[in-house]
């Protein structure tokens, strides 16, 4: 039990950060967070022993994510006013509009390409890990990724997200 907490350990922030991403609800991503590791725990033994204990975490919580996801959404946000523009180290209110932009843009984004930039460019983990994380080959990932920076740059230069081309 001492290896297994040792190895979980280190990855709970940046779980608690990718599920606050994810979900924008403090309590939610608590909530997705503990789901996470109770699954991790039961599982414990099942898991590749040769495997990224990181990736695997991350995947488990993105799985569990998206099977709440129905739930989450007829339940709806709830967000305090005080939180709701509360953006936690912003040093002056021009970066707190800057990181709000961002995060709208983030928000805007369909969650495969939002999860896919969270992981590499927040979480820093490499394609592999990120690919195995999400459960889609490399190749996957990467389009994700290049779709969701576009839509994401265009976002912050318009204030809108581009729609989806239709391709016949």
């Amino acid at each position: 039990m001492d290896n297994l907490a040792a190895l979980i350990e280190p990855a709970i922030p940046a779980l608690r950060r990718y599920a606050w991403a994810l979900l924008r609800d403090r309590d939610a991503a608590d909530d997705l967070v503990q789901d996470t590791l109770e699954h991790a725990v039961r599982r414990w033994n099942l898991r590749r022993q040769d495997g990224d204990v990181r990736s695997w975490l991350f995947s488990i919580e993105h799985n569990l994510f998206v099977s709440g996801k129905r739930r989450w959404a007829r339940r709806g946000v709830q967000v305090g006013l005080d939180e709701a523009r509360a953006v936690p180290g912003a040093a002056s209110p021009e970066q707190q509009v800057g990181i709000g932009d961002l995060l709208a843009g983030l928000d805007a984004l369909p969650t495969d390409q939002r999860g896919a930039i969270l992981l590499v460019g927040v979480e820093g983990l490499s394609y592999a890990q990120a690919a195995q994380a999400l459960g889609v080959p490399v190749g996957t990932l990467m389009s994700r990724l290049s779709r969701g920076r576009e839509r994401l740059q265009a976002y912050l230069e318009t204030g809108q997200v581009p729609r989806l081309r239709r391709v016949k």
